[in-house]
């Protein structure tokens, strides 16, 4: 496990699972903290721990949650290191539950934020994201398997990030791309997570081709694929995201860093 993370300009590292580190406009940001070692989780079983820990993570000013719904987006040991930060942003019932200092933004809805590089504020924006196939069972708010938040970063001379949370959802991605213009670099759950016993088996978030695909119709020049490895119901790894960049002529756009390797983002 590697000991630390020293603070960048402007880059994204995944620890593995779902959880990055993004250091922008002068914050550390971390999203969908899991940090629990290898083992059970209910019926789950996380297969490696993280690549950096906690401690190594250090400080940080702001934590992103997709949704605490599942262990592998939200473990025991990423709750308690979420609940110790300034600022949680998640969505509206996952802020109910996880309290203070978790704030909830529906889809659309932005909260600013003081950059610590004294370039103003960074927005961030609430986004839609489907956990599931698009005629999977609602709840009575409308989501598929449970309420899950994606995320898009933005603020002046910064690329525009936007992280999917666990989206199996191309047209979710396609609204987001008609809504949100210029998108740079797409943080994407790939790894087509499945579960016997929901819909049928089905994805539950992207596989390669969808992560190609999504790629392609927010038009990102950079991608970093996450929530691929780390957890045993992933179907499909790297190997198969990088198979479906390269059949649809993006591979010049993956960005797939070994864990815990900052990748550099446009400025």
């Amino acid at each position: 496990m590697s000991t630390g993370l020293p603070r960048q300009e402007c880059a994204v590292t995944v620890l593995g699972g779902p959880t990055a580190v993004i250091d922008l406009g002068g914050l550390r940001i971390v999203s969908d903290p899991t940090f629990d070692e290898a083992g059970p989780h209910g019926y789950l079983t996380k297969t490696a721990g993280p690549a950096v820990d906690e401690a190594g993570v250090g400080e940080v000013d702001l934590v992103l949650v997709s949704h605490d719904a599942h262990p592998d987006n939200l473990d025991e040991r990423g709750r308690a290191f979420a609940k110790r930060a300034p600022l949680i942003l998640t969505g509206p019932s996952a802020a109910r539950r996880l309290g203070s200092p978790a704030v909830g933004l529906p889809p659309w809805a932005t909260r600013s934020v003081p950059r610590g590089d004294g370039g103003g504020e960074l927005t961030v924006r609430a986004v839609p994201a489907v956990h599931g196939p698009e005629d999977g069972e609602r709840d009575a708010d409308g989501n598929v398997n449970c309420e899950v938040t994606g995320f898009v970063l933005s603020g002046q001379g910064l690329p525009t990030v936007y992280l999917s949370g666990d989206n199996a959802s191309i047209r979710a991605v396609a609204e987001i791309s008609r809504r949100v213009s210029g998108i740079d670099v797409a943080v994407l759950h790939a790894g087509a997570a499945r579960v016997p016993a929901k819909f049928d088996g089905r994805p539950l978030s992207l596989d390669g081709r969808g992560t190609a695909a999504a790629t392609a119709v927010l038009g990102a020049g950079t991608v970093v694929p996450a929530h691929y490895d780390g957890w045993a119901h992933f179907s499909e790894g790297l190997p198969e995201i990088e198979l479906a960049f390269h059949e649809a002529g993006l591979s010049s756009l993956l960005r797939a860093a070994p864990h815990g390797t900052w990748v550099p983002l446009p400025r």
